[in-house]
């Protein structure tokens, strides 16, 4: 109990550290993917995702949406986490985890995680996300509009 109460100041002065100084709104993002699942299928997206700002040029957030998986018609939902930094006036990187929800395939769970980068406008981006989808790698194109 006595250890309770440094950490728990540690962590309320952590949090004031990275908080940020003026007011953040969370923004959304649609996106459209055409994905190459290797020596699965090919699998075509639309994700929609909520991003915050956490500190200077990075963000988080989470993507959620519907995907087609072409070989037998399969469903899927993608659930993902994501950090994302722009390192350049208009360039991007981020790293993305979760699990997929794959209908007609047996395992309806599967393991996904991912590293992007591309170009960020205003609010348009076009992007490469490499990755893996249980059991095989993923390689993918991402076109992505900011609300």
């Amino acid at each position: 109990m006595k250890l309770l109460r440094p950490c728990l100041g540690g962590l309320l002065a952590l949090g004031l550290f990275f908080a940020p100084t003026t007011s953040e709104a969370a923004a959304v993002r649609a996106e459209l993917g055409a994905d190459y699942w290797i020596d699965q299928s090919a699998a075509f997206s639309f994700m929609l995702g909520v991003e915050g700002r956490i500190v200077g040029s990075l963000s988080a957030g989470a993507r959620f949406g519907a995907t087609l998986i072409t070989d037998g018609n399969d469903v899927g939902i993608p659930l993902d986490v994501y950090l994302r930094a722009n390192v350049a006036r208009s360039v991007y990187i981020e790293a993305l985890a979760g699990p997929w929800l794959v209908f007609g395939r047996g395992d309806e769970f599967r393991a996904h995680a991912a590293f992007g980068f591309g170009l960020q406008g205003k609010a348009a981006s076009i992007g490469i996300e490499v990755g893996y989808l249980e059991p095989e790698p993923v390689l993918g194109l991402r076109l992505g509009y900011k609300f």
